[in-house]
């Protein structure tokens, strides 16, 4: 299957990507209108599911290639 999808035209590709993105991304802002307000905890896990993702990223883009040099 991947190798049907990996002959497909860069624009299809791109097209199609960009359109999984904008769906989720309509998908997140839906939620915010069905559940308007959310509890303390979901707020909490939220920011430390948030603050992990910032972690690693730093991480994993900055500190390793420094420490490579």
């Amino acid at each position: 299957m991947w190798a049907r999808i990996e002959a497909w035209p860069a624009w299809v590709l791109g097209l199609l990507g960009g359109l999984v993105i904008t769906l989720l991304n309509a998908l997140g802002a839906l939620s915010v209108f069905l559940w308007p307000k959310p509890s303390a905890r979901v707020l909490d896990s939220m920011l430390g599911f948030a603050a992990g993702v910032m972690l690693t990223a730093s991480f994993t883009s900055l500190i390793l290639p420094g420490i490579a040099e």
